[in-house]
């Protein structure tokens, strides 16, 4: 048998060497730089030439690093205010922190800037100049460029910002503040001003070749490192400051703290068996030995990415209504209730077909169920599907029949080049007995192997997938002949034809987010009644005239410069209001902490005048959270109060609060409900996926521990005949159904 020996490739690479190498004598051929087109060249020792490959470095290095060290001068100015201004013993610790481990990285990057000859920020100069309290005004780089010369980059036109930087006025509200209103500012300015250096070490990352220098790389990496634990820190510290009583509860799955305003909880029910793993049901992950143990602190969404999660989710996820039962979806299949007089669900029986989302509709015996996962199958089994192109793979529309709730039945699928991570019950039963679907899939486009008729990114082909919704027909006598039968172009130029017409992705200026392209709506809301629907699609907010359900047209679109990710919309009862919300980071990260903006993550609020999107007001969840609690605006319903809009919202682990919005610039808070985080230690995706009022009663799937039922008492913002008329309100037209993207406007007794 031949045996085959592995030479290490440093070794033959030095074989090589000696055997290509005279055998007498050493090699004293010269070693040449270059010089620039028409200077001479230059001769260099062998130590010089290998040293050339690991002291590359970029403009945009330097950039970032006269930057920062401007940057990081204002963090020490704020520090060396605290002695004089609080006592408060962790505020003087955090500022002693700061100060020096500020002055250390001072310290080092003028030396790196030195030993390259690079111009370094004569600080002593800038305090002079610009009293280094509004070196704001400086407004980034630009200005730095005429003091330093570094506006001569070699044509690269760049444009460091120096991110994050406290302005003249908060830094003279800092100076003139004392005890624990200086604690609150200075932790919110300077949380603010450490997540502008992360933005800044992002923002230099994007340059081709930055931080090539093994020198440089370690030290942005560590900064990133540090400022990202010591951002968590101080979120914590102003958490503990607040007072309002859903700040800083203890975590846990099922003993975690709660706060409640003017509701009672009525029960919470933990998740059917089956939809858990009971030898893991917080479904904390397990470490992944295949990843390199950090010898540093790490934040809690590092610590959470290091493990790896359980194959199967069983995260809860929407509701739909019919009469006296509820279903509640899940990423695991659905569980069908009962609902009793007093609110309390009674579990009917439990569906086993994983694939995600999981959200349902229900229209008289039919369930309509949205599936996005590559993991589904057609025939809901366990066994998952590979990566490669299968009949076996199902992503789209599933139909049930559920005229049996004890036994429910596939009875027809729809499949869908971007699956379906939501849809809307537009019309049905018609009068030829058909029920008429939106589908809005955000995935990636399926490989045509897999499903024919699907075109993804080919320039120029106008079969694209993306740029659309699906308009579904499902046959009530027979839902197997379920199809999509036409693919409007909703985001089309009308004047050029483009199909990207709208939002093209990006962000909308400094001190913004990005936002997704406008390729896919994530949910549409229709109002059957007054022929409306809204969109709430990646980039911007849309609003549609239906009249035509098979061919939707764009009445207006909007934007908004705070959000992400526009996720949800919600009409008040008489269709004049639109209530938009912004899934900042997909619902999986923070962004209620005390330093997020709160027009970050938040709902937006609109009133319909001639068809057209006039703003009035944000709205945002008001109790600061821990970094271990995803929040962030999610799905919510209207409670049917007469003369008045009120709407519950679920936050995910904020809880969920309750907003009236009858005024609508100027949203009011009237109740809310919130616990603890389910970890101390890492992020873990929680909390409310939605809240929806039904009946007298408000229903909360909770993503990783149940279903919750609440009931709203009177106070000194709804009295008790507002509640009472809200639990006795019914449908205009039809029959009693909730379904979360299809509004019908609520009526109430003139008794």
């Amino acid at each position: 048998m031949l045996k085959i020996i592995y030479i290490p490739l440093r070794i033959v690479i030095i074989l090589a060497i000696l055997i290509s190498a005279p055998l007498s004598g050493e090699n004293n051929a010269p070693i040449i730089q270059p010089g620039a087109p028409g200077e001479s060249s230059k001769n260099l020792d062998a130590e010089a030439a290998t040293a050339i490959a690991d002291s590359s470095y970029t403009k945009a290095d330097v950039s970032f690093l006269q930057g920062m060290i401007v940057h990081h001068q204002q963090a020490i100015v704020m520090s060396s205010l605290a002695p004089k201004r609080t006592n408060n013993q962790t505020i003087l610790d955090l500022a002693l922190r700061i100060d020096v481990s500020q002055e250390d990285e001072i310290n080092f990057m003028e030396s790196w800037l030195k030993d390259r000859n690079e111009n370094v920020p004569n600080l002593n100069e800038m305090d002079e100049m610009h009293g280094m309290h509004q070196m704001d005004e400086m407004h980034g780089m630009h200005q730095m460029d005429e003091m330093h010369g570094m506006d001569q980059m070699d044509g690269m036109h760049m444009h460091l910002d120096m991110v994050g930087m406290a302005t003249p006025k908060q830094l003279e509200d800092l100076r003139n503040s004392e005890s624990t209103d200086f604690d609150r500012l200075f932790l919110q300015l300077m949380i603010a001003h450490h997540d502008g250096a992360l933005v800044m070490v992002k923002d230099l990352k994007g340059f081709v070749g930055s931080t090539y220098d093994p020198v440089l790389n370690e030290f942005v990496s560590d900064l990133v490192n540090d400022q990202g634990v010591e951002i968590e820190r101080m979120n914590a510290i102003a958490v503990g400051l607040s007072d309002d009583p859903r700040a800083g509860l203890a975590p846990g799955l099922f003993t975690a703290d709660e706060a409640i305003l003017n509701m009672e909880l009525i029960t919470s029910l933990r998740k059917p068996t089956g939809f858990f793993d009971p030898s893991n049901p917080s479904a904390r992950g397990s470490e992944d030995t295949t990843l390199k143990k950090k010898e540093k602190e790490e934040t809690s969404v590092e610590a959470a990415s290091a493990l790896r999660s359980p194959m199967l989710s069983f995260a809860n996820t929407d509701m739909a209504f019919r009469d006296d039962v509820l279903i509640a979806g899940s990423y695991h299949g659905f569980n069908i209730y009962k609902l009793n007089d007093n609110g309390i669900p009674d579990l009917v029986s439990s569906v086993v077909c994983p694939g995600g989302q999981g959200d349902v509709s229900v229209v008289g015996d039919i369930l309509i169920m949205s599936v996005e996962q590559v993991r589904s199958r057609v025939d809901c089994g366990l066994g998952g599907v590979g990566k490669d192109a299968s009949p076996e793979r199902f992503r789209g529309i599933r139909i049930f029949d559920i005229s049996d709730l004890s036994r429910p039945k596939q009875v027809g699928a729809v499949q869908t080049c971007r699956g379906s991570h939501t849809h809307s019950v537009v019309a049905g039963p018609t009068a030829d007995g058909k029920i008429i679907v939106y589908n809005s899939g955000t995935g990636s486009v399926r490989d045509s192997d897999e499903l024919e008729q699907c075109v993804g990114n080919i320039p120029g082909d106008q079969r694209t997938a993306l740029f659309r919704i699906d308009v579904i027909e499902i046959p009530i006598a027979d839902p197997s002949k379920s199809k999509i039968v036409s693919s409007p172009a909703v985001f089309a130029d009308p004047e050029t034809g483009s199909l990207a017409g709208l939002w093209r992705g990006g962000d909308h200026g400094n001190d913004t987010q990005d936002t997704r392209r406008t390729d896919q709506c994530h949910d549409i809301t229709v109002f059957p009644s007054a022929n409306l629907a809204a969109g709430a699609c990646s980039g911007n907010g849309i609003l549609f005239d239906i009249t035509d359900p098979y061919d939707p047209k764009r009445l207006d679109v909007v934007t908004d410069v705070g959000f992400a990710y526009w996720h949800s919309a919600t009409f008040n009862n008489d269709g004049t209001k639109l209530i938009f919300t912004d899934e900042w980071g997909g619902g999986g990260r923070a962004r209620c902490r005390a330093w997020d903006p709160l027009t970050w993550g938040a709902d937006a609020i609109y009133d319909i005048v001639d068809n057209k999107l006039v703003f009035q007001s944000h709205y945002k969840m008001p109790a600061p959270q821990l970094e271990t609690e995803n929040c962030v605006a999610h799905n919510g319903s209207i409670i049917p109060v007469p003369n008045r809009d009120i709407f519950v919202q679920a936050w995910y682990q904020g809880g969920l609060s309750i907003m009236d919005f009858t005024d609508s610039a100027n949203p009011v808070e009237i109740a809310y409900f919130d616990r603890g985080p389910i970890f101390e230690d890492i992020l873990s995706s929680g909390g409310y996926w939605s809240t929806y009022y039904y009946k007298g009663y408000i229903y909360g799937t909770e993503i990783a521990r149940g279903l919750d039922v609440f009931k709203l008492i009177p106070s000194e913002y709804l009295s008790e005949d507002e509640i009472t008329a809200a639990a006795n309100a019914y449908p205009v037209i039809g029959p009693d159904v909730f379904n979360p993207q299809q509004q019908v406007p609520m009526t109430w007794s003139s008794d």
